[in-house]
């Protein structure tokens, strides 16, 4: 299990691992499955191969984390994991939104992806989501870094209740630049990530 320093006091980061599924699965539960039982599979699958019975995306994402195939940085109040930070390849995660506009002005492919954030509704507002995005950089650091995109929200600054991927000021707030929009609300941000030294 990796474990990575918290800058924020009383919080460690880890890595979604077999020793940390169960701390996953029960902040998942303690949401419904996260946006109607996704489990946090929807980037990790295409269309054709999603389901949409919570059961069945458990049982996809205990597999691809049990294989080394799903990534997330986990923030851990105590024991308690409370917020996540999803990464990968874009093999591990080949399905973006607006793929299409996504596709045709692609200019270069990333070595990972940042896909989903998402915070325990009772640690909201405490700087949770920062953290869980830095927490991702240190671990992919530490997989050797690279060039890291991110599709977050573009609010122009207004706050909107749910966003699965946080929002431009956040991603700039850890060192993104913008590169373009993508569909009518969200934007390709990319940082490029040093190895761990």
């Amino acid at each position: 299990m990796t474990t990575v320093e918290a800058s924020t006091s009383g919080y460690t980061v880890k890595a979604l691992d077999a020793d940390t599924w169960n701390a996953f699965a029960k902040l998942v539960e303690r949401h419904n499955g996260i946006f109607g039982g996704c489990w946090c599979t929807w980037f990790q699958t295409m269309h054709e191969d999603k389901t949409h019975d919570a059961g069945s995306n458990r049982a996809l994402k205990q597999r691809l984390v049990r294989e080394g195939r799903a990534h997330a940085a986990l923030v851990f109040d105590a024991e308690e994991a409370v917020a996540w930070c999803e990464y990968g390849t874009p093999e591990e995660l080949p399905n973006i939104y607006h793929r299409k506009q996504y596709d045709a002005e692609l200019d270069m492919v990333p070595d990972y992806r940042i896909t989903c954030l998402f915070v325990d509704k009772r640690y909201r507002r405490k700087g949770l989501s920062i953290l869980a995005l830095q927490g991702a950089l240190d671990l992919i650091a530490q997989a050797g870094g690279g060039v890291v995109e991110g599709y977050p929200h573009d609010t122009d600054g207004k706050r909107v209740a749910v966003l699965y991927n946080g929002t431009r000021r956040l991603f700039e707030r850890a060192g993104f630049s913008y590169v373009r929009p993508k569909g009518m609300k969200n934007c390709v941000m990319r940082k490029d990530v040093p190895p761990e030294r």
